[in-house]
């Protein structure tokens, strides 16, 4: 059985209740096991680099540390935590001045054995496609699906698993389980994150754009690794036809779901009701629940 340790962050625990759920579902269904890192705290999303680039990287430094005993790898779901993460993990590793001060300020030494691996990578590379394939049990055929990737989750590129400027990663794992993805414009293109809240109209123009794009390509429904992505594409779609005249009935759910449900799980299990458009209708046609 591989082993990883695994830093689950604030949104899983929180309202992506149902990533970390079918993170655990799947993960179980493949022979991985993942450990959740003791005492954890927050990554420090987007303040603390605003506010403190030092601060921000012995929060990261923190909880690479944590993984000690465990293994030298962390399993991280959240596209905004594996960024941080990863970003302050390679920076400490090429800039030796750098990782200096943070040590300084936290008091704590920085391990260049410690990795932070986001789940689909380890999906790809560790276990790889064929053993994922034969994990199979209800293929996901027929079901077309456009793979979100957003922002955080290829960008910089010292932070990347796959290409930054064309990931592939999510459709390779998707089509492994029988998927159809389809081939879209927008997904790369920002979501709006947190400006949801200062800046809704324009979020909902950015949301609205994304939400054509996969339905044009012919989408059924969306898969996306990022909790803030999820909660934007599902929760704005009401909003937008209130407000922009345009609707949207595209269930957006998280890669672990489809993937769980691909190999075993059901639907509770991956909690795939919880979205406010629901996939389980859409699903239950395909006889996939």
């Amino acid at each position: 059985m591989m082993k990883y340790a695994y830093y689950p962050g604030c949104s899983l625990k929180g309202t992506a209740i149902d990533y970390h759920a079918s993170t655990l579902a799947l993960a179980g269904r493949l022979g991985i096991e993942l450990v959740e890192l003791e005492d954890w705290v927050c990554c420090g999303a987007s303040p603390a680099h605003q506010r403190n680039p030092i601060l921000a990287a012995g929060i990261a430094n923190l909880l690479l540390s944590l993984s000690s005993g465990v293994s030298s790898q962390i399993a991280v779901l959240c596209a905004a935590c594996y960024h941080n993460m990863k970003k302050a993990e390679e920076e400490m590793r090429r800039d030796g001045r750098h990782r200096n001060e943070v040590e300084a300020l936290t008091g704590i030494r920085f391990d260049p054995e410690v990795r932070t691996r986001h789940f689909l990578d380890i999906l790809d590379k560790d276990l790889g496609l064929a053993a994922l394939k034969e994990k199979v049990v209800r293929p996901l055929e027929g079901l077309r699906v456009a793979c979100y990737y957003g922002c955080l989750l290829s960008r910089p590129p010292i932070i990347a698993f796959d290409d930054p400027e064309v990931p592939e990663i999510m459709e390779r794992v998707l089509r492994a389980a029988g998927a159809e993805p389809v081939n879209w414009t927008h997904r790369l293109e920002c979501c709006g994150a947190s400006h949801a809240v200062p800046l809704t109209d324009a979020v909902l123009r950015l949301v609205n754009d994304i939400l054509i794009s996969a339905r044009d390509a012919g989408a059924e429904i969306v898969s996306c690794a990022c909790p803030l992505c999820q909660a934007n594409l599902d929760m704005r779609q009401d909003e937008i036809r209130k407000k922009l005249g345009v609707t949207h009935n595209l269930p957006v759910v998280y890669f672990t779901q489809l993937l769980g449900i691909a190999c075993g799980a059901t639907g509770e299990d991956v909690k795939i009701r919880k979205g406010m458009v629901s996939a389980e209708p859409l699903l239950r046609f395909k006889n996939l629940l």
